[in-house]
């Protein structure tokens, strides 16, 4: 059983953060920011918002928001913490490994596989939707069956934008993290521009009518609304993932997770009450949600901008997540968990392309014959079971190594950390329960692969006194 939670070493995780480690080293604050509001503004803004109001929580959508606010922002300041201590790739997956020992990282590490592959496949839906606005918008059609997979219209048989667009950031993360931070970069700029036209312009067109009833839904709407558009208020620790890519991660991550946050809850709070003002909430359960409410009130060409914007954005949290999805099963592979074959990279681009691929493929599959509600919910129990292990962490490590050296440290640790796990653990409550039995079937399969090869072959066990985290594999 003592192998089971054997720990890596902090000391030697902290021992040199500059340390080569076959990654490329090219990012700095704005780029680490920028992939965490990639991670979050993008499908949760531009789709989710509506079909939340709609079918959970009505116009009061918006306190949906500020509850899964919460839990994210509590998260998010255990995770800022970890990342000034541990500025290594794998994110809450090596923060797990650190304090609470082999197979409780194993869980997490595997959460985090199917975390970040769920999101890449329901920002696809989503995007694939306004890419369908769009063409609309122009008068362009397309044939029914590539709209959308089976079951969300009719003689609809594959989403096909979604398919493609999977495949292309695969292509992208593949050729590079300096390419792709570039591009994210770009993204992030029109999308913040947009959202912030998007607020200004449609604040002129609220109608106080179609704010009452407030909470159609009552309380449990609203935290059943919460439990949904927590998908949309998280995303940060996507570049926590990118630690080793980081120029300085120690000054800079800590900074880039609260002020990708800050941005964002920002953006979703103003986006929610403009949106469910401008529309009875009722209408707004579509594919593209804010497009149509611009299209509604006569202003058309808002609605091209908006979907043109709300395809770069939703490119960029897909971006953002594919890229802390490889580098997680990066991660796993170079501490032995899982085959070495997929830590290996790429001899010229200096990226985990394997990896990287297979996720890309997979996702495509997924998106492209999957209803986005099915997928979004599985994504959600994932993250906040990765909150409840981090914020757990945090406050085991404040204990048991008080000296060890912090770039960041949450203030009131001893508050903030139980509010993730308890907020985090009330929003689990109030999910799909088929959600869970999905959840808990992909966690056996992961202990079933455990038991059967990473025990067995964890560098960690095998070479105890090598850092495995620093190694180029």
């Amino acid at each position: 059983m003592n192998g089971l939670f054997r720990t890596k070493s902090l000391d030697a995780l902290q021992a040199d953060p500059t340390v080569r480690t076959g990654l490329r080293r090219t990012l700095g604050l704005w780029q680490l920011t920028a992939i965490g509001i990639g991670g979050i503004i993008g499908v949760g803004i531009f789709v989710l918002t509506g079909q939340a109001a709609a079918t959970k929580a009505g116009p009061a959508v918006a306190i949906s928001f500020v509850i899964a606010g919460i839990a994210s922002a509590a998260a998010a300041l255990c995770y800022a913490e970890f990342a000034g201590m541990i500025p290594v790739a794998g994110s809450a997956y090596t923060y797990g490994y650190a304090v609470l020992g082999e197979l409780v990282a194993w869980i997490i590490g595997w959460d985090l596989l199917l975390e970040y592959t769920v999101v890449v496949a329901v920002v696809a839906i989503g995007l694939g939707g306004y890419v369908n606005a769009l063409l609309d918008a122009f008068d362009l059609q397309v044939p029914a069956w590539m709209q959308g997979a089976p079951g969300t219209g009719e003689g609809r048989v594959v989403n096909l934008f979604a398919v493609l667009i999977c495949l292309f950031v695969a292509w992208l993360l593949a050729r590079g993290i300096k390419e792709s931070a570039r591009l994210n970069n770009v993204m992030v700029v029109i999308k913040l521009a947009v959202v912030v036209l998007i607020i200004t312009v449609g604040a002129f067109y609220v109608n106080p009518d179609n704010l009452t009833p407030f909470a159609p839904f009552g309380i449990s709407g609203i935290f059943a609304g919460a439990g949904l558009v927590f998908f949309a208020v998280y995303g940060y620790d996507t570049l926590t993932t990118a630690a080793e890519e980081a120029v300085n991660p120690q000054r800079d991550l800590p900074r880039a997770v609260l002020l990708s946050l800050l941005v964002s809850m920002t953006a979703y709070i103003g986006m929610s009450l403009v949106l469910t003002g401008m529309a009875p909430y009722q209408t707004l359960n579509v594919d593209a949600p804010v497009a149509k409410v611009f299209v509604d009130v006569g202003l058309p060409v808002m609605s091209q901008i908006i979907s043109v914007a709300a395809i770069a954005g939703i490119t960029s949290v897909l971006l953002a997540f594919a890229l802390a999805g490889a580098r997680i099963w990066f991660a796993m592979s170079r501490d032995g968990l899982l085959p070495i074959w997929f830590a290996r990279v790429h001899p010229t681009h200096r990226t985990p392309y394997r990896p990287t691929w297979i996720i890309g493929v997979v996702t495509a599959v997924v998106a492209g014959f999957t209803p986005i509600a099915v997928v979004a919910e599985l994504a959600n129990i994932g993250t906040l079971v990765a909150f409840i292990i981090v914020c757990t962490s945090v406050l085991v490590l404040r204990y048991r190594r008080p000296d060890a050296r912090r770039g960041f440290r949450a203030p009131a640790l001893v508050v903030v950390a139980p509010l993730g796990v308890v907020s985090s653990v009330v929003l689990i409550a109030v999910l799909d329960p088929l959600t869970w039995v999905r959840f808990l079937i992909w966690m056996l399969l992961g202990l079933v692969v455990y038991f059967a090869y990473g025990r067995r072959h964890s560098r960690v066990a095998v070479e105890p006194g090598v850092p495995a985290a620093l190694e180029e594999a």
